[in-house]
């Protein structure tokens, strides 16, 4: 498969979304996060539109703060640059429902995971399932990276510190099982997910 003009697009608007956007605690641009998701997901067989929402799967969730610009409007840019398909699974990635850049605030950190992974479990959206996946998976994997240096301080960047978060990427990694039992998302990914989760 060859990538059109349309996803440089995309990489474009991306980095324009992210520009002032770090990692957390880490000092390394946001944008490592989502091409790091964006070849992961290609790796594992997305099509353009897939790789695309794996460009901007945190748009909406970060976007409006970082450029001040509303929610509302980021959503109907999507829809206009690069289609319904691309929204739909941007939209579905995104664990909060608030506009930040209009001074809404985000509900409690445990509220938005418990339903994020509810979510998760009842999705049967192939495209959507990777997208999500490898952006847990790349989670996981520059969590376990920075965690070799920083060692346990490393739950002190993360709202639900060391328990909460383990919890969470727990109860993602059995919604995970699930739909690779079922098909859905490829089994080496889960494989590897669990093997980084075991050595937490």
């Amino acid at each position: 498969m060859n990538l059109s003009e349309r996803f440089d697009q995309a990489l474009l608007y991306a980095a324009d979304l992210h520009r002032p956007q770090i990692r957390k605690g880490s000092g390394i641009p946001y944008m490592n996060h989502l091409l790091g998701v964006c070849s992961m997901a290609l790796g594992y067989g997305a099509d353009e539109e897939m790789a695309m929402a794996a460009l901007l799967h945190d748009a909406l969730e970060d976007g409006p703060e970082n450029i001040k610009r509303p929610r509302v409007q980021i959503e109907q840019e999507i829809q206009e640059k690069f289609g319904p398909r691309v929204l739909e699974v941007v939209r579905a990635c995104t664990d909060t429902e608030v506009d930040t850049s209009m001074g809404g605030e985000k509900e409690e950190w445990q509220v938005r995971k418990a339903r994020y992974i509810d979510h998760m479990e009842s999705a049967t959206d192939k495209g959507y399932l990777l997208v999500t996946c490898c952006d847990k998976l790349h989670n996981l994997r520059s969590i376990w990276q920075d965690r070799e240096v920083v060692q346990e301080a490393i739950w002190e960047r993360f709202t639900g510190k060391k328990e909460g978060s383990l919890w969470y990427y727990r109860e993602l990694g059995r919604v995970m099982g699930i739909h690779a039992e079922a098909g859905r998302i490829p089994v080496v990914l889960v494989t590897e997910y669990e093997g980084l989760l075991e050595r937490m």
